[in-house]
């Protein structure tokens, strides 16, 4: 059974383009697909629309149930449905796996039409920009001219900073929650060395290991949990497992002891199972990348001037990869430009996995700007 008050279930859905798509690497996509899901009914005026972008772990099955595969909730699902903060029964909702991406749309493991074999290290390094670029294509194939809002989560939320700067008249609100506007060192080290770990497994082969019918799970489990580590915070382990030992007694091997080791590697497996390795370097290495005031000179008031929505930007006190000071980064940036701009910190102890958490001030907080938005979109 579907969790109480979800959309219930639902279907994704493959957009086919055959129009080529330039990367901003130089590279081209001749033709693509889109994997996405949309929950809610889109109004007769198509003003009621609201885009949320995926973080790095994530995909187009943001909320509800698979029929064929009910223990498989929307990574959101806590947040979008009928009657909750992001209310299905006044958005239609579009949720899409991004280009790169391992649960359905063009990535390193689809089919190069130009070898008739996969992809594999071929496939070439996406960026948030080439995201947005291809999320604005699914939105004029939905019949969406202008989103009432976009939003999302880390690395979600860096899209809908982007789209705000590509796209300003395309989107009426931009929600950005736990973000940084670009990485700092510690945070591109992390990434790193959860590349090298991939990269250096002896099943990955250059990123070629389809055709060697292998995957490089030990790269993936150690990436999974180096990345894992750092969305939760030290008084939120310390809560759920401390220094818990599964035996009494020392083992004095290597084997595993403590709850948290036992945590970690549950995880690894989980994740090794499901994501593809290619796909784990390219959105990482997106998130690297992501830098819109590059482009003037480093300053991002200059990269946000183009911009004309209205913001929420949201952070959380324990978050220490993308840190509040991060979300004043932007939000000075915005009030340099005269936009219009709502911040809000939580305070909550989950680390950076708070936006995916059912805090009641944080969801109290989306509701209550979602609100306003279904107001606007009614008096349109």
């Amino acid at each position: 059974m579907p969790p109480e008050g979800s959309v219930g279930v639902v279907n994704a859905k493959l957009a086919r383009f055959e129009d080529p798509i330039a990367l901003k690497s130089g590279a081209r996509l001749d033709a693509y697909e889109l994997a996405y899901e949309t929950y809610g009914t889109l109004n007769a005026a198509r003003s009621n629309a609201v885009l949320v972008c995926h973080a790095l772990n994530a995909s187009h099955h943001v909320a509800g149930v698979y029929a064929d595969d009910p223990e498989n909730i929307g990574w959101w699902d806590n947040l979008i449905g009928p009657g909750k903060p992001l209310d299905t029964n006044r958005f239609f909702v579009v949720g899409v796996n991004n280009i790169g991406g391992c649960h359905g749309s063009t990535g390193p493991a689809s089919i190069n039409p130009a070898t008739g074999r996969q992809w594999g290290a071929d496939f070439p390094v996406v960026t948030v920009e080439d995201w947005v670029e291809a999320q604005s294509r699914l939105a004029t194939f939905l019949g969406i001219v202008r989103f009432a809002a976009i939003m999302g989560g880390s690395l979600g939320a860096m899209q809908a900073m982007q789209w705000a700067i590509s796209q300003p008249q395309r989107v009426a609100h931009s929600i950005v929650i736990a973000a940084a506007p670009k990485l700092s060192a510690q945070n591109i080290a992390f990434n790193e060395v959860a590349r090298q770990a991939i990269t250096t497994d002896p099943d990955f082969h250059g990123g070629n290991y389809y055709s060697q019918g292998v995957v490089p799970k030990r790269g993936l489990r150690i990436a999974r949990m180096i990345g894992h580590i750092t969305y939760l915070s030290d008084d939120a382990m310390a809560e759920k497992f401390g220094r818990e030992r599964r035996g009494v007694e020392l083992k004095f091997n290597f084997d595993v002891e403590f709850q948290i080791e036992s945590y970690l590697r549950y995880q690894a497996d989980k994740f090794a199972e499901r994501f593809d390795a290619n796909t784990y370097l390219r959105i990482t290495k997106a998130l690297d990348y992501f830098d819109p005031a590059a482009a003037s000179g480093g300053h991002l008031s200059a990269a946000l001037a183009s911009a004309e929505a209205r913001f929420l930007v949201v952070s959380f006190t324990s978050d220490w990869r993308f840190s509040p000071a991060r979300s004043h980064e932007i939000v000075k940036a915005l009030l340099d430009n005269r936009l219009s701009v709502s911040y809000a910190e939580i305070d909550a102890p989950h680390g950076h996995d708070a936006f995916l958490m059912e805090d009641p001030r944080y969801h109290k907080l989306i509701r209550a700007y979602f609100d306003n938005i279904a107001r606007e979109v009614s008096a349109s």
